[in-house]
């Protein structure tokens, strides 16, 4: 079946900007110089070039040294979207100098900018996830799919062009399902697919972060595919306007500066991020620990990391094949130079850690701070042990992707006096049907808790 465009994300009716980059004043008098940027506030691993750092005002205080020294005042026009689609095609028109968005998304950017005789850079990541797992294919609560193969002949909703559809492409081609033939996708804005999942008019959505964990969080959907099965890395990074870049490299340089600043904000005071995070997104901070946490499914680090870069390549064909692009010249697209300069003496060290794997995590109300476990079982016996009215959320890895979820939205399997969480039901009868000569076999939420107390008396005894 051919893709039905009811919301197309690609063809979107975009409001004016003011022009970007632009000085006013200039018979002699203070000049005032805008910056546009553009984000996406609800897409929480770009929160370090979004959110958060419009919130911090790293950005802007850069500037205002910078002004002092230049005799000019720079403002920042902070433009909100919901996908990359319209970040690129006001970049594209010149009105938006500075923007975030996916991997996919950021080779369309590439490609139109080229098109168009406006061409952007690659300049730093945001948020990453080595095997995938930012991207999630859900199901209203109750459906009877059970797996990527029962979506054969089904609806389901994504945003073509988008990191979320570029999984589901590949996830569907690993299950022999053809992504153009086998199902009937539609193009909608990650809200109206959500609102169409819960109306029973498509059959599964396929989104970004952070749709699929404010979902299921909110008892209104169930993952059926964890992208981290994929194992290939997924991201999001910075473009800039290659003008933009040319005639005003030092405030580039300064919203790198910036960008390593919130980093580092983010990483050293996660829980106080997210909250932040929150307030100004309107999403439950749980949903946005769940993602940008300790041991969230984002590790934010700026570094254009090879591993990133070589995954980005192999995207191109992906998009080429579903007619989104002609080519793109990824090692031209990319700029490194930028984020080196706004590396140096910028207080922030010159390395962020690697991604280290997740581990379990308790978010509890009193003093409203986190702890960590070495397993599973020893997150839920400290979960009932705090009771429902001391926690706010309780996360666990999945035990073969590491992709963290709530623990209580988890499928839980038993093998003798160990537990193991899982992102999907196929994921759990996988690893159960495996095992089965060891017992393992899948339980409840509660008679995982119930084992995991039963096994902490025994050895307390």
């Amino acid at each position: 079946m051919r893709a039905k465009a009811l919301a197309p994300v690609l063809l979107l009716s975009l409001p004016l900007a003011t022009a970007c980059g632009a000085a006013s004043g200039a018979d002699g008098g203070s000049r005032t110089v805008t910056v546009t940027v553009g984000y996406q506030s609800k897409t929480i691993n770009t929160v370090t070039a979004g959110t958060l750092l419009r919130s911090l005002g790293y950005f802007e205080q850069e500037l205002a040294a910078r002004g002092k020294k230049d005799g000019v005042t720079y403002k920042v026009d902070w433009q909100d979207y919901a996908t990359g689609a319209p970040i690129t095609a006001q970049m594209t028109a010149g009105k938006i100098d500075i923007g975030s968005m996916g991997d996919f998304p950021l080779l369309i950017n590439a490609a139109r900018g080229k098109e168009l005789k406006q061409p952007t850079r690659l300049v730093s990541v945001t948020g990453y996830n080595l095997r995938g797992g930012l991207n999630t294919v859900v199901t209203a609560t109750g459906s009877k799919l059970g797996s990527l193969a029962d979506l054969k002949g089904k609806k389901v909703s994504t945003s073509v062009g988008s990191a979320a559809d570029g999984t589901l492409v590949r996830a569907l081609q690993r299950a022999g399902i053809d992504p153009e033939k086998g199902i009937e996708k539609l193009n909608q804005q990650p809200s109206v697919g959500a609102s169409a999942l819960q109306a029973g008019s498509v059959d599964a959505l396929s989104q970004f972060v952070a749709w699929p964990g404010q979902l299921a969080f909110e008892g209104r959907a169930t993952a059926l595919y964890d992208g981290a099965e994929l194992n290939l890395p997924t991201f999001h990074g910075v473009t800039v306007r290659e003008k933009f870049a040319a005639e005003r490299p030092a405030v580039l340089d300064d919203f790198l500066r910036a960008q390593r600043k919130a980093t580092a904000y983010l990483r050293t005071q996660p829980v106080v991020a997210a909250e932040a995070v929150a307030k100004e997104t309107g999403l439950p901070a749980e949903v946005v620990y769940l993602y940008n946490g300790a041991n969230g499914i984002a590790t934010f680090d700026p570094a254009l990391r090879p591993e990133l870069l070589a995954a980005l390549k192999e995207d191109v064909p992906v998009l080429k094949a579903a007619k989104l692009v002609d080519s793109v010249d990824v090692d031209a697209f990319v700029d490194p130079a930028p984020l080196a300069r706004a590396a140096v003496g910028s207080g922030a060290g010159a390395e962020f850690p690697a991604a280290a794997p997740a581990r379990p995590e308790l978010w509890l109300k009193e003093g409203n701070r986190t702890q960590s476990f070495d397993t599973p079982a020893a997150l839920l016996k400290a979960l009932a042990a705090a009771g429902p009215g001391g926690v706010r959320a309780a996360y666990v890895p999945d035990a073969v992707t590491g992709t963290p979820w709530f623990a209580d939205k988890a499928v839980w399997v038993a093998e003798g006096p160990e537990l193991r969480a899982f992102v999907t039901p196929s994921g759990a009868k996988a690893y159960a049907d495996q095992h089965a000569g060891s017992g393992a076999r899948i339980v409840s939420f509660a008679e995982a808790s119930a084992t995991a107390s039963a096994s902490a008396g025994a050895l307390a005894s």
